[in-house]
């Protein structure tokens, strides 16, 4: 993609895992990481780009380690999307406070806290300009919120869903563990799955590609990576089909 002085994309879909919300602890939520996330956030959304946000949970619940400790998969996942309501209400703050209008949204019932998910309301929020964080996954257990995040980027008419990582995009091999991995620049939707390459889980994949809904992944660590995608430059790596 060329780099242009207006942003590429009209409405964007970002995922955030919980962990990216934790900083450098093991759990929790980093005050310090909170506030540079909004403000990369802010400085998309003060370009007139629509931006809407899915988040996880990792930082304070993981399903796996409670499943492990013998929790029902059910009651975990259900614990799971609570805890993804306490992170929309950090990231709402957040974001409110760098002056960007914030809604908030829930996949089920919580009324004192957020608003219910409705994909007519929440197209009307990001055409006003606010700034609209799905929580609660999909309101259902055993579904991830990656595929909330394709799910809710299909809902919403985004023209892309940009999944923020901690490293720099899509690799052969874990580049944590293996400093020689190579990155792939782009990929096509069957190329992640018959190569078993991770990105995301097989719904969230399928989703994205039966509607063809692109998908970059890319370092959010990487201080003004969101506001150079949206302008249009290659940071991490693009998933689509090939032409």
């Amino acid at each position: 993609m060329d780099n242009t002085d207006k942003p590429i994309y009209r409405r964007i879909l970002l995922k955030l895992s919980g962990e990216a919300l934790q900083g450098d602890h093991l759990f929790g939520i980093d005050a310090g990481k909170l506030a540079r996330i909004a403000q990369e956030v802010a400085s998309v959304a003060e370009l007139g780009v629509q931006v809407a946000l899915v988040v996880g949970a990792g930082n304070l619940i993981r399903g796996a380690d409670l499943c492990a400790a013998g929790f029902d998969r059910i009651s975990a996942d259900q614990m799971g999307m609570l805890a993804t309501i306490i992170n929309g209400i950090a990231l709402q703050d957040a974001v409110a406070n760098k002056s960007i209008p914030v809604t908030l949204m829930s996949a089920f019932g919580v009324p004192s806290i957020a608003e219910q998910s409705d994909r007519a309301k929440a197209r009307e929020y990001l055409q006003s300009g606010h700034v609209v964080i799905f929580a609660g996954g999909t309101g259902n257990p055993l579904v991830t919120t990656d595929s909330a995040a394709a799910l809710r980027g299909i809902e919403v008419g985004a023209d892309i869903v940009l999944k923020a990582t901690k490293v720099e995009g899509v690799f052969d091999a874990d580049p944590i563990k293996n400093p020689k991995a190579e990155q792939f620049h782009q990929l096509s939707y069957e190329e992640v799955i018959t190569r078993r390459l991770g990105v995301m889980d097989l719904t969230a994949i399928l989703l994205c590609q039966d509607h063809g809904l692109p998908l970059r992944v890319f370092n959010m660590n990487r201080q003004g990576a969101l506001k150079r995608i949206v302008m249009g430059e290659d940071v991490g790596t693009l998933i689509q089909d090939r032409e």
